[in-house]
């Protein structure tokens, strides 16, 4: 393992308790919550149970080192340089790791005396959402670190709020929220933390615990103290710069409260370091698409059901060619707006770069030179960049330039650009060309990943650092032209200048050439300093000079070299507003520019979006599905059309006499649910401001998108499928308005049929009557088709088939109407069901429905009550008029007697009690 450092000693044999030992457990007690890296020269050290809990997840050996107590101390350790590879695992199963760095020369310990131990320090915490390093990070995907305050109850305030706040360090983004608690999952879902942090009170709450799950955040419970609201105001000024927050918005006591809960666990962790952060930046159920936790995981927008990001929407749109793009365009993806207006100047700058394709693409091959810009920035804000994050800077400034100049050279042969164009345009020319001029002046071409490598700074930046390097590197020759010199002036052409780890450097000639130097004149400029049995050795002033520069020369040459690094560093640090910009910048040009490239690759066409109840998609496809065809086997999507709240084609702002609600029937595998999720994907898409895969689109603003789509249990949670589905159904029964869109599928198949049939029988007539929200409802009760007569908003429509010699033809096309049977039987044969299996299913089918038919249609709908009424009129319409309607259709009172009219009424009496007449 490591070497200690001076003065430490390896205690093997007894209990004794060594000064280094002692140190460690000072401060591993100091962080009881964390491994202990331990930094012993080149390798970071864990002892006790530290190292036991390392050994397993990492892999890696556990020795042992002394004894305490008796016992032997378990240790195990990593190498420094590979310090982030296992960092990084570490993290990902769930634990924090405290750094602890050596804080002085060795050297200047052994001062002290031999037993004393190098100080020592923890640096940083390192935790799931303080992670800034790139080997610890995912390029393409923000880290957030969040935090969850639950806002007091007050008269103005009656319900349960939840206040959020959400950084990314190694970014500098800050976001804040408020919402209800019935959307707290759905929003902890969307900004998708690695750690959420919460006071003691709230981390073991099921709801915040299931959300965390449900993203991989890992959660860290700190003091409700921690959540002031006078401390986060101050904090929030001090880490901006300002003086009043006034020029940001308005912010909550209880915003303010969770961003300095999130403030103060940052400093906590970064242990003096400030990351540089931007001002907040408003997202949230007030200005946008509120989508749950359970539609967000249903459409696989950014994370497939299994976790991975295969097969979702954003893996099949994402063309961006920078990592900022890509951050860029999950997080609108993550956000829709529903602001028309916002979103119309989007899909400006989109349309703008599709009918360009040139300069998009000149633009893109620039943006593909541009690194990273904001990580680099946060690493130098906290001390932790290196030469590339340097040059980083100076490649993405210049990478800037040549953007400004290519949009320059379009506007003059096209004209003016659209509002965010422009805004970006100026972004990227405001960046500092000096700072880009220094920058490549003053690094290499080539530069190493750490500041301690040295070799970063220009050969002619610094005159010092020429002549250090000239030492260092050419040190033989500086010797060799010496030893010239001095058999020149001695005489000797013999001498020689050599070199031993005892002497270092020294001249040596013969015994007899020794008595020559030893004697006037020379013997004021050589001195003595050994004699052999056939040679002698002696130094100069100068030769103990250069010996020292020639040591010391790589050391002072890392010295000015770390320096101008430091210089450099500063100079990046008085620019940072207007790099941040520019960073913003590239990755929302990158972003425009895929859409864009989309939006031309897959045919898509830019929607109108408005404050209409419309929702008018024609000839509309599913990403996702289209893409795995293309993939496949290069099959075509069939595309369908979906009409909904607009009358005759013409779009109202009420929607018009078109129907609310569509009852989707058809068999399994013939595409119901594909129809369902492309539509709901056409409002994501449409309200994040992209172009549509369809012919035409026109969408009335949508505010809450809800999906219930396929089948999942809650075994963590103690809930069986059934009762997810039934808590998801109630939460868009409970929260869907008249501007919602909704997608149901097979509500009610968990239970017995009676139940199920009645529980979705219900859930459209509330989605009709009560919540007046845009719905797709598909289903398996074909009974529930009989609705479309009875509510005047709602329509059948059916996936189309065909059957052919026996088969069925699946034509994955959506027609008006309703489906006559479920071919199930059909689809457990293509799913290989054993044949004896099969045919027994047809017999049963045969012999219920013939069952079926013999009751005269009084079967399984005639017992259920939603349908008895209708079923008795039924009856009663076969049978004809009764005894007692016959015979009030034959009396005539004008020609009755009173007697007459007496016994009529007695004989009416008895009929109407089942007596004869």
């Amino acid at each position: 393992m490591a070497t200690p450092g001076a003065g430490e000693r390896r205690e093997t044999g007894d209990d004794a308790v060594t000064p280094m030992m002692r140190q460690y457990q000072e401060i591993k007690a100091a962080n009881p919550n964390c491994l202990l890296f331990y930094r012993m020269g080149d390798f970071y050290e864990l002892f006790f149970e530290d190292a036991a809990i390392a050994s397993r997840a990492l892999g890696i050996e556990l020795t042992k080192r002394g004894k305490h107590l008796g016992e032997d101390i378990p240790m195990c350790g990593v190498p420094v340089h590979r310090s982030d590879d296992y960092l990084h695992k570490l993290i990902r199963a769930g634990h924090r790791v405290a750094v602890c760095e050596q804080t002085e020369n060795p050297a200047e310990a052994r001062k002290r005396g031999s037993k004393s131990v190098v100080a020592r320090a923890v640096v940083r915490l390192v935790t799931p959402g303080t992670l800034t390093e790139d080997t610890l990070l995912d390029a393409r995907s923000n880290n957030f670190l969040m935090a969850v305050f639950r806002a007091p109850s007050s008269t103005t305030n009656p319900g349960e709020t939840f206040a959020l706040a959400a950084l990314d360090i190694s970014t500098g983004e800050f976001l804040i929220a408020e919402t209800q608690g019935a959307d707290l999952a759905g929003e902890i879902a969307r900004i998708a933390p690695g750690e959420l942090i919460a006071g003691e009170e709230l981390t073991g709450d099921q709801r915040l615990s299931a959300a965390a799950r449900s993203v991989g955040a890992a959660v860290t419970s700190v003091p409700r103290t921690t959540f002031d609201s006078l401390a986060g105001e101050r904090m929030l000024k001090a880490k901006l710069g300002v003086a009043v927050l006034d020029g940001l918005g308005q912010f909550s006591r209880a915003e303010l409260a969770t961003i300095g809960g999130l403030l103060a666990y940052v400093d906590i962790t970064q242990i003096g370091a400030q990351p540089a952060i931007l001002p907040p930046g408003r997202r949230g159920p007030a200005n946008a698409l509120v989508i749950d936790a359970a539609t967000r995981s249903s459409l696989e927008l950014t994370r497939s059901i299994g976790g991975g990001r295969q097969a979702t929407l954003m893996s099949v749109i994402d063309r961006t060619v920078t990592a900022a793009g890509a951050r860029e365009l999950a997080a609108r993806l993550s956000s829709p707006l529903i602001d028309p207006r916002a979103i119309g100047e989007r899909l400006d700058a989109i349309e703008w770069l599709l009918q360009a394709p040139l300069l998009r693409a000149s633009l893109r091959g620039a943006l593909r030179s541009a690194p990273d810009l904001a990580r680099p920035l946060s690493r130098l804000a906290l001390g932790r960049a290196g030469p590339r994050d340097l040059k980083a800077v100076a490649v993405a400034l210049c990478a800037a330039v040549e953007l400004v100049r290519l949009i320059d050279a379009m506007v003059d042969q096209s004209g003016g650009l659209t509002g965010e164009l422009a805004l970006l345009r100026a972004a990227l020319a405001a960046t500092p060309d000096t700072l880009a001029l220094e920058l490549n002046a003053a690094l290499a071409e080539d530069v190493p990943l750490l500041r301690r490598d040295g070799g970063f700074v220009r050969g002619g930046y610094r005159e010092a650092l020429d002549e250090h390097r000239l030492l260092r590197d050419q040190g033989r020759k500086v010797i060799a032209a010496l030893q010239a010199r001095y058999a020149e002036e001695t005489g000797v052409r013999a001498l020689k200048v050599r070199h031993n780890n005892v002497l270092g450097y020294f001249i040596e000639v013969s015994a007899a050439n020794g008595e020559k130097l030893m004697a006037p004149p020379l013997n004021t400029s050589f001195f003595h300093r050994q004699t052999l049995a056939n040679v002698m050795r002696f130094t100069t002033v100068e030769l103990g000079e250069t010996e020292v520069r020639i040591v010391q020369a790589g050391d002072r040459a890392l010295a000015v070299e770390l320096d101008v690094f430091d210089e450099l560093a500063a100079l990046v640090e008085r620019h940072r507003p207007a790099l941040s910009t520019c960073a913003a910048a590239l990755g929302l040009l990158d972003h425009y520019c895929a859409l864009a490239e989309l939006a031309g690759e897959g045919g898509h066409v830019r929607p109108l979006v408005d404050d209409s109840r419309a929702f008018r998609i024609e000839g509309g496809r599913h990403p996702v599905v289209e893409d795995a065809l293309r993939r496949g086997d290069g099959a075509a999507f069939i595309d369908n059309d979906c009409l909904l709240g607009e009358s005759n084609g013409a779009s109202n702002a009420d929607g018009g006499n078109a129907p609310r609600i569509l009852v989707v029937t058809g068999p399994n595998m013939a595409g119901k649910s594909t129809f369902l999720r492309q539509n709901a994907l056409m409002v994501v898409l449409a309200q994040m401001g992209a172009f549509v895969p369809a012919r035409a689109a026109h969408i009335g603003v949508v505010d809450r998108l809800f999906s219930r789509v396929g089948a999942a249990d809650d075994l963590a949670g103690g809930r069986s499928t059934f009762m997810v589905e039934m808590v998801e159904a109630a939460g868009i029964l409970n929260q869907a308005t008249d501007r919602s869109f909704v997608i149901l599928d097979e509500i009610g198949r968990g239970t017995a049929t009676f139940d199920g049939l009645s529980i979705a029988w219900a859930c459209v007539e509330h989605l009709h009557e009560v919540n007046r929200a845009r719905a797709l409802f598909a289903t398996h009760y074909h009974e529930l088709t009989a609705l479309a007569a009875t509510l005047d908003r709602a329509a059948n429509v059916t996936m189309q088939v065909r059957e052919w010699n026996d088969e069925i033809v699946f034509l994955h096309k959506v027609v008006p109407g309703a489906a006559d049977r479920s071919y199930g039987i059909h689809v457990a044969r293509l799913a290989g069901l054993p044949a004896a299996a099969v045919a027994r299913a047809e017999q049963v089918l045969e012999r219920l429905e013939g069952e079926e038919r013999a009751s005269g249609g009084a079967g399984l709908a005639a017992d259920l009550p939603l349908f008895a009424a209708a079923a008795d009129a039924a009856k009663a319409a076969k049978k004809g008029p009764s005894e007692l309607e016959m015979a009030l259709e034959s009396a005539n009172p004008d020609e009755m007697s009173p007697r007459q009219a007496l016994e009529f009424l007695y004989r009416l009496r008895r009929l109407a009690s089942g007596g004869p007449s």
